[in-house]
């Protein structure tokens, strides 16, 4: 009976001593590892760690993005094992509308892709997750500052940056030298409205009957496009901000009357269609390649190698190619500068938010979106996308990772590329959220109605600016907006 009893003694200091080094074991040292890059799996094995699932709403990125969803599923899978990447592909088109409509609806994805200048306004709706507690520094030192930036509002850091680009404009290397335009000028020196004017006239082409076959600028103004036009040629206009230093919101300054009436005209001239209002994306890039446009906006590096890949489907006589497009060598070209301004280019840093839904996350699951969304936007995977989109990552791990297939560059391209980066400003992280959401309700309301309204002849310039005044006196008063 002695002995049965110093058995069992025995046998219960075992299972308490393997409780307690079960539990020291459990103590936070097996949260996922935020210091971990997307290339480096977590040192802890997945048995021990409590299975989650992420999930994500992301569109077209770039040409093979979306076709390497489950591959991205299987190698995050295998970097941690307890952990299950589930991606939801989106076209362009409907991206907004399904994450708003999920996000209403109480029930966002994880992590979404966005325009840095949407934040804001998911921020005035509560649904974004602050990741600084999630990101390790060595997760953070991986990413260019200036683009990390962009995906800041004060102190918070609500996502991680995906790329940095620029919203340019693109001419066919042939028609800008027949109307005499030395294009390799203004990609090292810029040019200003009354030098563009000018050279999108000369771009202009009548048939005998006197009907234009093509145009000297077209610029995409309808659907997703519907803001970009303003927006881009607005940064060269003395207006690279909603808001100036002071935080007085700037559209209701004479460069924005200014700016409208320079919109108007080049219309007016002829140098642009009458029908600008409703040439959404597509087709103004099926301008392009059919040449019936000198120039084309908004343009990015990619559409180099966009037009490159069409041009060889016309070589190769496969009927692949667009229907009725010629063969065009697509020029980098920066946006002209209005009302004596400086050249600020538009520097367009897109990338991943993480969001929650009507309750909050727990701490685990919120490491474990970092860890996703660092998965996303850096290594390989982001090494792979910037390449294909013609851009220079902007995370070292991206920069040292191989990519799948290398793809040939017009030089000059690069070099006006490299010029126009240099002068991208960096983020405005001052501006508070409620002044930013009241911004982006005028923009929605009033700008982007007002501007199709304007491309369309229905109302003068004079009448757009009246009406943005008006509506930010209504929502800034009289002393937060610009008067000059």
């Amino acid at each position: 009976m002695k002995k049965r009893s110093s058995v069992l003694t025995l046998f219960l200091s075992v299972i308490m001593m393997l409780s307690l080094l079960s539990a020291c074991a459990g103590n936070g040292n097996n949260a996922p590892d935020a210091t971990n890059s997307g290339n480096k799996g977590s040192s802890n094995s997945g048995s021990e760690l409590k299975k989650d699932t992420i999930t994500a709403l992301l569109p077209p990125v770039s040409a093979n993005y979306q076709a390497r969803f489950t591959d991205m599923e299987k190698e995050f899978n295998a970097l941690y094992p307890h952990l299950t990447l589930k991606i939801e592909p989106a076209s362009w088109e409907d991206m907004t509308q399904k994450l708003d409509t999920q996000v209403n609806a109480g029930s966002p994805p994880d992590i979404a892709w966005v325009g840095s200048t949407g934040i804001s306004k998911y921020a005035a709706l509560n649904v974004l997750i602050d990741l600084n507690a999630a990101l390790s520094d060595e997760v953070k030192a991986d990413y260019d500052e200036v683009a990390m930036k962009y995906f800041q509002l004060g102190n918070s850091q609500y996502g991680l940056p995906a790329y940095l680009a620029i919203h340019s404009i693109g001419g066919n290397k042939q028609f800008l030298e027949k109307a005499g335009i030395d294009w390799k000028n203004v990609q090292q020196n810029g040019w200003t409205y009354d030098q563009f004017r000018d050279a999108i006239s000369k771009g202009v082409v009548k048939n005998d009957k006197g009907e234009t076959t093509q145009y000297g600028f077209v610029f995409a103004t309808s659907g997703v496009t519907s803001k970009d036009y303003l927006g881009i040629m607005a940064k060269s206009a003395g207006l690279p901000d909603y808001f100036d230093k002071n935080l007085k919101f700037s559209y209701t300054s004479k460069n924005f009357l200014g700016l409208l009436e320079a919109i108007r005209q080049m219309i007016d001239d002829g140098s642009m269609p009458k029908e600008l209002s409703s040439i959404d994306a597509g087709k103004r890039w099926n301008m392009f390649l059919t040449g019936q446009t000198m120039i084309t906006g908004k343009g990015l590096a990619s559409f180099e190698n966009s037009a490159r890949l069409n041009n060889e489907k016309i070589k190769a006589n496969d009927g692949s190619a667009v229907a009725d497009s010629i063969e065009a060598e697509y020029i980098a070209l920066p946006t002209p500068t209005f009302n004596g301004a400086d050249y600020i280019p538009t520097a367009v840093v897109d990338g991943y938010i993480a969001l929650r839904g009507k309750k909050d996350p727990s701490e685990e699951h919120i490491k474990n979106i970092g860890l996703a969304i660092n998965f996303l936007s850096s290594g390989s995977i982001a090494a792979n996308y910037s390449n294909e989109l013609f851009l220079s990552p902007i995370t070292e791990s991206a920069r040292n990772a191989a990519v799948l297939e290398q793809y040939p560059r017009n030089e000059e391209n690069v070099k006006a590329d490299q010029i126009m980066m240099s002068k991208a400003v960096p983020a405005r992280t001052d501006i508070p959220t409620d002044l930013a959401a009241e911004a982006l309700k005028i923009e929605t309301e009033v700008i982007v109605p007002k501007l199709q309204a304007l491309l369309a002849n229905e109302i003068s310039p004079q009448k757009m600016y009246d009406a943005v005044k008006a509506a930010a006196i209504k929502s800034f008063g009289e002393d937060g907006i610009v008067v000059d």
